[in-house]
């Protein structure tokens, strides 16, 4: 009875089966709206090695020095970086009114509270003083 009941448990609570049993994979296509997670792995540094680096104890890989990257024109450099700046910022999760207003709200409450908390200080120095030095 209790391989029964372990071997239901496995089916019905294992993740790995109901994520197989909805069709769903490692591999799913992404979502179309960003979700503010990463994406999956990143290669590693020793992927992009050349291979005269990987080899220890060569000449080459002593000696080699980094060919340094030729200076693209102005233009091209400003165009490929307001490029990116594009990119970068369609990933970024926008808040919805409903949020900006609370955000918005929460802000400039603190604001206030800090500024009526020093001023009080402030005041409460001066009169300290004031008083101490006469």
């Amino acid at each position: 009875m209790s391989e029964d009941r372990g071997k239901a448990d496995s089916a019905a609570g294992s993740p790995d089966v109901d994520a197989t049993a909805a069709g769903a994979s490692d591999s799913a296509p992404v979502a179309s709206r960003p979700t503010g997670k990463r994406p999956g792995r990143r290669t590693t540094a020793a992927a992009t090695e050349s291979p005269a680096a990987k080899v220890a104890g060569t000449p080459l890989a002593t000696k080699a020095k980094p060919e340094k990257p030729r200076k693209e024109n102005l233009f091209k450099r400003l165009r490929k970086f307001l490029r990116e700046v594009i990119a970068e910022l369609r990933k970024v999760i926008w808040p919805n009114r409903k949020q900006m207003i609370t955000y918005t709200t929460v802000v400039l409450v603190f604001v206030t509270f800090m500024v009526a908390f020093i001023s009080g200080l402030d005041l409460a120095f001066i009169k300290g003083v004031s008083w101490l030095f006469g």
